[in-house]
């Protein structure tokens, strides 16, 4: 299966934070999975660092593509399709991270790895 991490997903795993559902988990830990991580959330991370929303990410954001290869994700770029599909979702969800997980999973028909029901609005298929 293909698994898209939501970006406090990807936080908490990489954190070893135990507001991450055994679910989630598990199907992150599974080697037959693929685990996409979206230029989205590096994006969202950082942005979020920088305005001071969120701390204690410097060595997340420092060595972001080790990391994540260390972890066996793939780091998974925004394309024009994807753009083009988040900007044209109807629903009046502003958070332009969370339509562009949400196109991104749908393009890619990935699972979107999320507990925010919001994205469920969206179409995307999700487990949590």
């Amino acid at each position: 299966m293909k698994l898209l991490l939501d970006t406090h997903t990807l936080l908490w795993w990489s954190a070893n934070d135990q507001r991450l559902s055994a679910t989630a988990r598990d199907a992150i830990l599974l080697n037959s999975n693929e685990v996409l991580v979206s230029a989205a959330s590096a994006w969202e991370i950082a942005t979020k660092a920088r305005i001071g929303k969120l701390k204690g990410v410097d060595r997340l954001l420092a060595g972001f593509e080790a990391i994540m290869s260390a972890d066996r994700f793939t780091l998974l770029p925004m394309r024009h399709a994807h753009a083009l599909l988040a900007g044209g979702f109807a629903h009046e969800h502003r958070d332009p991270f969370d339509r562009m997980l949400a196109a991104q999973a749908l393009i890619e028909d990935a699972m979107l790895v999320t507990d925010d029901a919001m994205l469920l609005t969206f179409g995307a298929r999700t487990m949590w």
